[in-house]
């Protein structure tokens, strides 16, 4: 599986985050990206804690014939296209996409697979479970449904479509 986690909290040209995850959904294809499942999305705090608006996150299975490294390229031109803003770490943006499995491969990149941070992040398995509940981390072998039993508590996390 190829898990691409998807998450906004600023509008871009097309309109809303959710209205700019679901377009950009749509423009995978022309990018020989072909989208198999998608999470509900959800609806969470910024991470680390700050001011900034809340984000919607979601996560999608896809297949490609392309490279990790030529996914992550296409996926950094998709964010260009809805005006995404490099800069400050951890900024608010239009469109944040990101590898964080791909077929299970262990790589220290670009892109480091599987994501860095997965493990820690409710806004990436809360989605996650969504689409792969028996989903494992490729480095640890612990199941998504473990590894959100071990989150801490109070984040905010609230499931909207």
């Amino acid at each position: 599986m190829i898990a691409i986690a998807l998450g906004a909290n600023l509008p871009s040209k097309i309109g809303t985050p959710v209205e700019t995850l679901m377009h950009a959904l749509d423009q995978f294809s022309n990018h020989g990206l072909t989208v198999l499942d998608r999470s509900h999305w959800y609806e969470t705090a910024p991470v680390p804690a700050s001011d900034q608006p809340l984000y919607v996150n979601g996560v999608v299975s896809i297949h490609t014939d392309r490279s990790p490294k030529e996914t992550l390229d296409t996926l950094l031109s998709i964010e260009d296209e809805y005006g995404r803003e490099r800069g400050e770490l951890n900024a608010a943006r239009t469109l944040d996409l990101d590898i964080l499995d791909f077929n299970n491969r262990v790589e220290q990149g670009p892109p480091i697979l599987p994501h860095p941070r997965l493990e820690n992040r409710g806004f990436v398995l809360f989605p996650l479970m969504d689409i792969a509940p028996r989903w494992l981390h490729p480095v640890s072998g612990i199941g998504v449904e473990a590894l959100i039993s071990e989150l801490p508590d109070g984040d905010v996390i609230r499931r909207l479509l």
